[in-house]
Parts: C-alpha cells; sequence; structure tokens
C-alpha cells in the first residue's frame, strides 16, 4: 500500500506536506519504467561516467558523420548492452556493485559484436547456411538481449519474446490457422543476427540514429535547467483563479514532456511541486492524481518529441518525421481541450478556492531571462523545416541548447571560469563535475531500457516477416470481426491494449505494428491512419492496470488509493482515446491527422477538415461533461447520459450520427441553462 502523505496541519489554509516515503514511492515508479541502475562511487563510477559519455559522443559523431550502417546498427547494440550490464544488476540484492557475471556479460556483447563486423560480407551472405561460430555468436545475442531486457523492464518482455522464437520453430505442430513451415535455430539465428531483417531491423536503427539523440537533447534541457523554468513559467503564466492549479498541471506537463518524452518522470516530477497546490484549492487525493498523470500522458503524444514509438512511425511509413508531428498536431490540441474543459470543470464541482498559486517571479521577468529555453524547445521542428533531417536537426538543436546555456551563469552546462584561477581546483576536475558531463552520461544512461526494448523487438519483427504471421492476424481479426470496420478497429484496440498492459509503450506499438496494423488496411484504412491509431491505444497502456505506472506514481504522491487513482486518469482522458476511431472509421477522419502528411495537407479541402475538428472538438466537450457530471451545475442521471451519448455520436463519422449528437447536446444544454439560477455550485 502507498505511504500516505502527511495530512494537512491544523491550519485550514496550508498545503499538504509530501513525505521522504511518497517521494521514494514515487521514483520507484519511474524506474520500473527506466529500470533500476547502478550507483556507484570512486573509481566504478568514474568507468562508467566515462562509457557513457564515450557512447553520447560517439552517436554524435554519427549523426554528422557517415558510419556504415553495418556498423552502426551492432555497435550501438553493443554499447547498449555493455552499458546494461554494469549499470543495472542481475537482482536488487547486488544493487551498486558489479559482479564477475555481469564483466563476463558486458565483454561477450563486445565479443559478439566484432565477430559480426569483422566476418564482412562473408558473413552476411551466409545468412541461410549459417556455420557453427554464427549460431554460437547469435544465440549468445539472442540470450544477452533478453537478459538485458529483463534486467531493464522486467520479466515480461523476454518471455513474449521467447514466445515468438517459439511459434517460429514450432509452426507445423501448432493448430490451423497458426500453422507454418517452421524454421530450425540454425535459420532463425540467420535472420535475426546475420541480416538487418531482424535484431539490427528497424527498431534498432530508430533507436541508433534518432533515440539517443533525443535523450542526449532531453538531457542538456534538463541541466541546464529549462524543466524548472517550464514550472515556474506555468506558475505565472495561470494566474491565481480556482481553475489556475490545474491549468497550471496542464500547462507544466506539456513544457516538461516534451523534453522528457516520459509520462512517469513529467508526472513525478511535477506532481512534487503541483499536488500542494492542487489539494490547497480542493482537489481530493484521486482527482489531483489522475490529473497528474493525465498530464503526463500527454508527454508522451505531444510534438515535437511525442516519444520513441513517434520515431519508429515515421521509419515504418518511409515518410518524414516532420509528417509524423503535423498528423499529431490537431489530437494533442483536442487531448488539451479535453484537460483544460475537466478543469474548468473541477472548478465548480469542487468549489476551488483563489489565491493558491505564489508565483515564483512575474512571467515578463521569467520570460526575459530563460526566453532561449523555449528557443531549444522549438528549434528541431525549425531544423526540419528548413530542410535539415530529422537526425542532423536534433544534431543542431542540441548545440543550440548548448551555446545558449552559456547565456546565464546559473544554467551553464560548463562553468565560466572553466579555464581561469577560481578556486584553485584544476580545469580537469572542473570539466568532470560540470552539467555537461552529466548531461551527456545521462544522454546514453536514458537509452538503455528503450534501446533493449528495440532490440528485442526486432527479434519479434523477424519472426513475424519469416512466418507471415501479420497477414495471418489480420486475416483472423477480419473474420472474427466479420468484415465491418468498425469491429476490426475495435478489436485491434482491444490487442493493443492488452499488448500494452505488458510491454513498453515502444515495444507495444513495434509488435502491433506489424500483427496489427495490416488489419486495418487490408480494409482500406491508409498506412498513417493505422499506425497512428495504434500508437495512441499504445499509449493508453501507460494508464491501464497492472502496469498503469504514471497513476501509481501519483497516489504515492498525494496519498491515494493507486486504482481510484487510475480511474480518475482515466476520466481525464477517455475523450482523446475515442479520437483514433475517427482516424480509420470514414476518411474524413483522417482530416484530424491533417491527411497524413505536408504535401497532401497542401491539396486537402479545409472546410472538411474544419469541420471534421470541429465536430470532434464539441463531441470531445460533451463527453467531458458527462463522465465530470457537471456544466454549469450538477447534471441529472438524464442530462449526464445524454451529453455521454452525443459525444459517442459525435466521434463516429456518420451524418446522423452527427445529427443526433448536436441534438442532444443542444438538448442537455438547454436543460442546464434553465436549472443553472436555481442551483448553487
Amino acid at each position: 500500500m502507498t505511504t500516505s502523505a502527511p495530512a494537512p496541519s491544523d491550519k485550514k489554509n496550508d498545503p499538504p506536506v509530501i513525505s521522504e516515503d511518497s517521494l521514494a514511492k514515487a521514483e520507484s515508479y519511474i524506474e520500473a519504467e527506466e529500470g533500476a541502475a547502478n550507483k556507484f562511487r570512486g573509481a566504478l563510477a568514474v568507468l562508467v561516467t566515462l562509457l557513457a559519455v564515450g557512447m553520447s559522443v560517439f552517436h554524435l559523431y554519427t549523426a554528422y558523420a557517415i558510419v556504415p550502417t553495418q556498423i552502426l546498427r551492432p555497435l550501438h547494440v553493443g554499447m547498449v548492452l555493455f552499458l546494461c550490464f554494469l549499470m543495472f544488476p542481475v537482482s536488487a540484492r547486488y544493487r551498486h556493485r558489479i559482479m564477475v557475471w555481469d564483466w563476463v556479460a558486458a565483454l561477450l556483447s563486445v565479443a559478439v559484436v566484432w565477430y559480426l563486423i569483422q566476418g564482412g560480407d562473408d558473413f552476411t551472405d551466409r545468412n541461410t547456411l549459417p556455420e557453427s561460430w554464427d549460431i554460437f555468436f547469435g544465440v549468445c545475442l539472442i540470450a544477452l538481449i533478453m537478459e538485458a531486457m529483463r534486467r531493464t523492464n522486467g520479466w515480461i518482455m523476454p518471455v513474449i519474446t521467447l514466445a515468438f522464437m517459439a511459434y517460429a520453430m514450432l509452426g507445423p505442430w501448432l493448430p490451423a490457422p497458426w500453422t507454418h513451415k517452421g524454421y530450425e535455430l540454425g535459420r532463425l539465428v540467420g535472420v535475426l543476427y546475420m541480416t538487418l531483417e531482424g535484431i539490427y531491423g528497424v527498431a534498432v536503427d530508430v533507436s541508433a540514429s534518432l533515440i539517443i539523440l533525443f535523450t542526449i537533447f532531453g538531457a542538456f534541457l534538463q541541466y541546464s535547467g529549462a524543466g524548472k523554468f517550464y514550472i515556474d513559467f506555468s506558475f505565472s503564466a495561470m494566474g491565481g483563479k480556482p481553475t489556475g492549479a490545474g491549468r497550471t498541471v496542464v500547462l507544466a506537463s506539456f513544457l516538461l514532456g516534451g523534453p522528457s518524452g516520459s509520462g512517469v518522470a513529467t508526472t513525478v516530477t511535477l506532481g512534487a511541486v503541483a499536488y500542494p497546490m492542487l489539494a490547497k484549492v480542493g482537489y481530493e487525493k484521486n482527482a489531483a492524481g489522475g490529473l497528474l498523470s493525465a498530464g503526463g500522458l500527454g508527454a508522451i503524444i505531444s510534438p515535437p518529441v511525442l516519444g520513441a514509438a513517434a520515431f519508429l512511425i515515421a521509419e515504418f511509413l518511409k515518410i518524414s518525421y516532420l509528417d509524423v508531428l503535423v498528423m499529431a498536431i490537431i489530437p494533442t490540441g483536442l487531448f488539451y481541450l479535453a484537460l483544460f474543459l475537466m478543469v474548468e470543470i473541477d472548478a465548480r464541482k469542487y468549489g476551488m478556492k483563489e489565491g493558491a498559486i505564489e508565483p515564483v517571479d512575474t512571467l515578463w521577468n521569467l520570460t526575459r531571462r530563460y526566453w532561449f529555453h523555449f528557443l531549444s524547445l522549438v528549434s528541431i521542428v525549425v531544423f526540419m523545416m528548413w530542410g535539415f533531417s530529422p537526425v542532423l536537426s536534433v544534431f543542431w538543436a542540441t548545440i543550440v541548447s548548448l551555446f545558449t546555456s552559456f547565456l546565464r551563469s546559473d544554467t551553464s552546462l560548463l562553468p565560466y571560469n572553466l579555464l581561469g584561477k577560481g578556486d584553485g581546483t584544476p580545469w580537469l576536475q572542473r570539466l568532470w563535475h560540470s552539467p555537461l558531463v552529466k548531461a551527456m552520461e545521462a544522454g546514453s544512461v536514458g537509452v538503455l531500457n528503450v534501446a533493449a526494448t528495440c532490440a528485442g523487438a526486432g527479434i519479434i519483427v523477424g519472426v513475424v516477416t519469416l512466418t507471415g504471421l501479420g497477414l495471418k492476424f489480420s486475416t483472423i481479426v477480419i473474420d472474427y470481426a466479420a468484415g465491418s470496420l468498425l469491429l476490426t478497429a475495435i478489436f485491434t484496440a482491444l490487442v493493443v491494449w492488452i499488448v500494452g498492459l505488458a510491454v513498453p509503450v515502444t515495444a507495444s506499438y513495434i509488435i502491433c505494428a506489424v500483427i496489427a496494423a495490416p488489419a486495418l488496411t487490408k480494409l482500406g484504412v491508409p498506412d498513417f491512419a493505422a499506425h497512428m491509431f495504434i500508437f495512441y491505444y499504445a499509449v493508453l497502456s501507460e494508464v491501464s492496470p497492472p502496469t498503469a505506472l504514471s497513476p501509481f506514481a501519483a497516489a504515492a504522491i498525494t496519498g491515494g488509493d493507486p486504482y481510484k487513482t487510475t480511474l480518475q486518469c482515466w476520466k481525464y482522458t477517455v475523450p482523446a482515446f475515442l479520437l483514433p476511431f475517427m482516424f480509420v472509421l470514414d476518411p474524413s477522419g483522417q482530416g484530424l491527422l491533417l491527411m497524413g502528411s505536408s504535401k497532401a495537407l497542401a491539396t486537402a479541402d479545409s472546410w472538411a477538415i474544419a469541420q471534421v475538428t470541429f465536430t470532434a472538438a464539441v463531441g470531445i466537450a460533451a463527453i467531458a461533461i458527462g463522465f465530470q457530471g457537471w456544466a454549469w451545475v450538477k447534471t441529472t442521471f438524464i442530462e449526464r447520459w445524454m451529453f455521454i451519448v452525443a459525444g459517442f455520436a459525435l466521434v463516429y463519422p456518420a451524418l446522423l450520427a452527427d445529427v443526433l449528437g448536436f441534438g442532444l447536446v443542444v438538448l442537455a444544454l438547454g436543460s442546464q441553462w434553465r436549472r443553472r439560477k436555481t442551483f448553487s455550485v
């Protein structure tokens, strides 16, 4: 059971104090998502830091230099595995030290990569008939990846990966329609280890070229103080109105989530600061936790990052990453519209008080002093609009964040007196303890769990491609749905959701992109709409038990019940997760994705896009009111269900449904308007 935060003091207006135990519990959920890393001292700390910094330097170099794919991807996997076995213990009892078996696994990771690279073209050419040593090192690599995933993400992902490998080898003995000819270990290893279709496939390519660069970029923003600025800016911008506390959480989560791309980290970082404010204005524990975790969820679906899965979408679809950002604009806007509406309703529902926010400084002073943090945040998109590739855009955005940090001494990634005399400390020691070195280390350590997952997902993708499982699965889903697009979309959403309960967002997207997306595309849904549908439902797993890490972390901070907090989070997020059905059920709904690309948008019907966006916005507003049970005043039973039915009808893309939805909204609002003067909030 989560340790409760201490109760408020006798003074009525004093906010609750968050205990150290609560913060430690919340931090444990970050570790559950990112892995419980070792913390070393002395020579081991120096060694790990040097290795992590070296990994970051190498990948920054590859962003600008040309490194052959056949070398970059294996080297990336080798570095990731080496650091994983040093940074993450085999079990909790061995934490904060490196055991003999850790060194053995780390060195074996190097040997596996060395064997592949030195083999050259001859190694790749014999993938259909691998030699004994090929099979040995291939099996070693698969085992090492399994162990790395277990250490960073738990047992579930390795078990699922093993199940897929078993499916590949046991094909002839499986019941129809799952049966296939089967593949022996040598053939399987040949595909997974010796080609670019398995472990070193699309997922690892994205991890090696983009994801790690974004983690480095995010670390640069973090250590230059951008996170603190975004929180302070949000506090100052939202004012002291009753809705100010909720608005602050929504705005701050958006700004924080961009660089981090982590829902749990955003929830914990913001919750530690914002929960006392939420409690002070009148939020009860579970509602406050639900809002914090919903805001954290927005971190994963908000440009300019959208989490690691966004890079994979671009790679799978062979489109520009900028196009993925374009597709996310309207859904992100609608998501935050739902949150802002919920916040407005909360103020009435809970009878919230004013004057809860005490800004650190005025909005003008904060902006005048730290404006460059906004420049760093948008620079990626600016560089891509100038024609730079995503890789170079992130690289130059990182350089921009480095140089702009020097505009103020309190944000500088290097001390102003680095080469000066100062206090007599050698310049090398100053450099070693500088935020720049810490950021470079954090950039590499932060990618380990995602990169290990990408390598494991590569095994699954290789099996699916080799066995044709994606086509089999899509046929089965369509048959169960009797050819209905609506039922196929519902079944696909359930599959993605269930897979997401067991594995991280990145892995669930990769798995479902290859096994579930074909079912939608077979029924005429464009590739981009199908993949965005799967992406959004993979994200939903972040707030779904038993792996609802964001709500559970929020509950640890607020002292609320984890499952009640999860239900509150669902209340805040459910409107947004109905939107994906608009993407796939009717061509008009693709307007919410701005037709999938900037090129298609240029020739699209602007009026049709505006119409579907307005319809979706009204539908979301209706659902928000219905689930909150409050508009101007508390809804009656009939009014509440009128709003809910109207919201679902407006989300379903059909003329009759739209007429029904708008009609119910008008009737329910009319009823609310008549009663608003007879009831007090």
